[in-house]
């Protein structure tokens, strides 16, 4: 019999290969920013979750999203989230390679009573490794980094409750995973979650209606009891949270455990869970506190800067997270057309498809260096010029990678054609990819706050001086490069209004990814980015590159297998 349905010239899915190791650009701004990181580990990594069985997991956990049951069947209220076993495994998998609060360190020595091995080991470069890590782990599923993220910016904090890290911090840096809800006390690891917007203030946290009332002291210090609500309160099966509420000196931080030490559970009521565009498998929620438990973190009327020293983590991991999903966009891109057929010729070989592809590969590239860039400032925080280069750059990545993210994976989808836009089978992972992408810019402050903060950056010490010394080693390597980074200086001097700020945040963030390509790509890499995004030979969407770009020298670095 004769079939009219014979499946061909149908590319074989992005699966079975090594993350890290193909990633050429990444190990590249890891030579570059950490010469002595030993890269086992994240080689082991990108092995791992470049499987088949860890894309099932990312696709279990996405489809089969958080439910959540506000009461037993007896009527009580238990305000638990019931995720699917994929979830699990993902976030084992997350907090196994220590990509949560392990870059910290540990406030004991030797092993944690029954986890086993213990405590994660920080080498040489720990905040450098975790961003590699992290930017990996994006490409498999970004969802449950929610409260990987937040663990590793709360931890910190922490610090200046010594009762409480003492308690706590050895088990934010675990390696074990546990989902139980229980005490701390009986678990080998924990997560961090924070709850800082309130549905009146959003950004604007000072206008926080929350209400904190002293009601004694402890073995943890001062107890105060929580009435209020929180509008975003991502990962709320956390263990604790950092929370803000006004006390009365002020908007201050507070730590609030889900179940308290005597096992009791706190009195926080999910109200519901986001219905979101994508992050399907994280569970974001609406909450009320009722006179919950929660113990002081700092002082009293110190909320604000707390608040804004772990968003500068998050914020990092925004960058992160968005070049991770770039790299796998790029990647599904690359895949599918190498091996799809069209007018007598692989895609890729295509004259503009493959104009299009080295384009988004230099955006990639350039993505990755300021990241890892970025990341690098982490681990120096007693060198004055890594910490004004964390000051300028948070909101630089933050800004410029994710406003970048969305557009590329709508170009980077059209590489795949009605496949890219169709969710089941391997090829879904695009549409998931896409539907993730807006997230970051928006989340932990969008392009107006990060562009504002950059201006307040700028605008305090030796901040723009040390901007200039950041590009003083590029100079000479491209014309385009050196007008700008000459042409910086008198901007940022003469910037009186902020509605330029977006302006200048985007130019900064070109002048150090033509810096950083230009000390650590090859000259193909180079030569187009700076002619493209800084000496103006380029259009208004991907794909406009010159005729005269070492197409072929870029693709063959960008590739995946």
């Amino acid at each position: 019999m004769d079939t009219t349905h014979e499946v061909f010239n149908q590319p074989a899915p992005l699966v079975g290969y090594n993350l890290f190791e193909t990633n050429r650009p990444l190990r590249d701004a890891l030579k570059f920013n950490a010469p002595e990181l030993q890269t086992a580990g994240l080689h082991d990594l990108g092995e791992t979750i470049g499987s088949a069985e860890m894309q099932t997991h990312a696709r279990l956990a996405s489809v089969n999203g958080p439910q959540l049951h506000t009461h037993d069947r007896f009527g009580r209220r238990i305000d638990e989230v019931e995720f699917h076993p994929s979830y699990h495994a993902l976030m084992k998998a997350a907090v196994g390679a220590g990509l949560h609060g392990t870059p910290w360190g540990s406030p004991h020595p030797g092993p944690l009573p029954h986890a086993g091995e213990g405590i994660h080991r920080a080498g040489p470069s720990p905040h450098v490794k975790r961003a590699a890590g992290f930017m990996l782990f994006t490409e498999l599923e970004p969802s449950i980094l929610c409260p990987i993220s937040m663990t590793y910016a709360a931890t910190p904090a922490l610090r200046s409750n010594a009762a409480l890290y003492a308690d706590w911090g050895a088990k934010l840096g675990s390696l074990w995973y546990d989902p139980a809800l229980k005490s701390f006390k009986d678990k080998p690891g924990v997560t961090m979650g924070m709850g800082m917007t309130e549905k009146q203030g959003g950004s604007d946290v000072r206008a926080n209606t929350t209400r904190a009332v002293r009601v004694g002291s402890d073995a943890w210090g001062e107890r105060y009891e929580i009435t209020g609500h929180k509008w975003f309160f991502s990962a709320p099966m956390c263990d604790a949270f950092l929370v803000l509420a006004q006390a009365p000196a002020g908007l201050t931080c507070f730590f609030l455990p889900r179940v308290l030490p005597d096992g009791e559970h706190n009195a926080i009521q999910i109200q519901r869970l986001k219905d979101k565009l994508g992050n399907k498998a994280n569970a974001s929620s609406e909450v009320e506190f009722q006179g919950a438990s929660a113990w002081l973190v700092g002082e009293e009327g110190r909320g604000i800067p707390q608040i804004l020293e772990m968003g500068t983590m998050t914020r990092l991991d925004c960058a992160l997270g968005t070049s991770g999903l770039i790299r796998q966009a790029l990647s599904l891109a690359l895949n599918h057309t190498s091996q799809r057929q069209a007018f007598g010729k692989p895609l890729i070989d295509q004259p503009l498809m493959k104009n299009v592809l080295a384009d988004l590969a230099l955006e990639s590239e350039a993505a990755t260096a300021l990241a890892i860039r970025l990341a690098r400032a982490f681990d120096h925080p007693q060198d004055e010029h890594e910490r004004l280069m964390a000051r300028i750059l948070t909101p630089v990545a933050k800004f410029w990678i994710c406003k970048r993210g969305s557009h590329f994976a709508q170009e980077a989808m059209e590489c795949l054609g009605g496949n890219g836009y169709v969710e089941e089978g391997g090829e879904g992972v695009m549409a998931r990819v896409y539907r993730e992408m807006p997230l970051n810019s928006i989340w932990e402050g969008a392009g107006n706050i990060m562009a504002l903060d950059l201006l307040r950056g700028l605008r305090k010490g030796d901040a723009a001086a040390a901007l200039a010394q950041e590009l003083t080693p590029a100079r000479g390597q491209h014309a385009a490069l050196d007008r700008l980074i000459e042409a910086l200086p008198s901007r940022i001097d003469l910037l009186a209004s902020e509605t330029e700020a977006r302006r200048l945040a985007q130019d900064v963030a070109l002048a150090v990814q033509g810096a950083l390509l230009a000390q650590t790509a090859p000259p193909a890499v180079v030569g187009a980015f700076c002619a493209s995004r800084l000496g103006g030979d380029w259009g208004q969407a991907f794909g406009t590159l010159s005729a005269g770009t070492d197409f072929d020298s870029i693709l063959q670095r960008a590739m995946p297998r």
